[in-house]
């Protein structure tokens, strides 16, 4: 019988143990979607113990404001075949502060600033930045990232629930700080075109945020990691165009008395 050293036997551990834990697109993924889920609940867990950074709008102080942008957030789950529509629960919430900013965490968890909301004009825009957040979570773009980044022995203990009982909390709190790369968010605009072209939203409603912005004397900073907001523009109104999709304006009066609720 050939012997296999140690180092050789765990590799094909891992490599098996990791080939059960692929994406939908087969990418490898170390975190199941139970994992997926789990970390996104531990690290909302953690922006609601932080008020001062993260001042958190109330649901039934808003329950009207709420019910806008979560129905906006289920119609684009609904009709867009998002991926994990029903293991993730693809929640939103809203965080008080003059950033220009969304964001989404493993899970289907996402925040948007009122900053953000200040700054659209329409609710295509909004619709078009959702789509964009729910595809980082349905693309699983944020536990892609963990993966590369934690290394090889890490990996194998989280497979085999060998690891320290706190090591997916802390792996949840360096989301906060986990930045996207270009081609995940290259990937995030695409689909969020191809979600909105089976809604009412225009499909190229994220090309209007980008519009808005590339022009500020200061733009937000975390575009600096970003690719070019002008480019992004083109190639969101050139997918929209290529698939036949609707670009018409659809929700103004709706979307401002959502903006004047959350804004004022």
């Amino acid at each position: 019988m050939k012997i296999i050293p140690n180092c050789t036997l765990l590799l094909l551990l891992a490599i098996s143990l990791l080939a059960t834990s692929c994406t939908k697109d087969g990418d490898l993924n170390v975190f199941s979607v139970e994992q997926e889920l789990e970390l996104g609940r531990q690290t909302d867990a953690e922006i609601r113990s932080m008020p001062g950074e993260y001042p958190i709008l109330e649901r039934s102080a808003y329950p009207q404001a709420y019910a806008y942008l979560q129905g906006m957030v289920d119609e684009i789950v609904r009709e867009g075949q998002v991926s994990y529509a029903d293991e993730f629960p693809y929640t939103v919430t809203l965080i008080d502060s003059d950033v220009e900013n969304a964001f989404a965490t493993p899970g289907g968890f996402i925040y948007v600033y009122t900053g953000l909301v200040a700054t659209l004009e329409t609710g295509d825009e909004l619709a078009g930045v959702l789509g964009h957040e729910i595809a980082h979570a349905a693309r699983r773009h944020a536990t892609n990232q963990l993966t590369k980044q934690y290394g090889f022995s890490t990996l194998v203990s989280l497979v085999t629930g060998s690891s320290d009982p706190g090591l997916l909390g802390r792996v949840a709190g360096s989301l906060l700080s986990l930045q996207f790369t270009r081609s995940d968010e290259k990937e995030a605009d695409d689909y969020s075109v191809d979600y909105l072209c089976q809604t009412n939203y225009a499909a190229n409603g994220a090309a209007g945020f980008f519009e808005q912005i590339q022009d500020q004397p200061s733009p937000p900073a975390f575009l600096s990691s970003h690719p070019s907001p002008a480019n992004r523009v083109e190639d969101i109104n050139a997918r929209a165009d290529d698939k036949n999709c609707s670009t018409l304006t659809s929700d103004r009066v709706d979307f401002q008395a959502f903006q004047a609720r959350v804004t004022n």
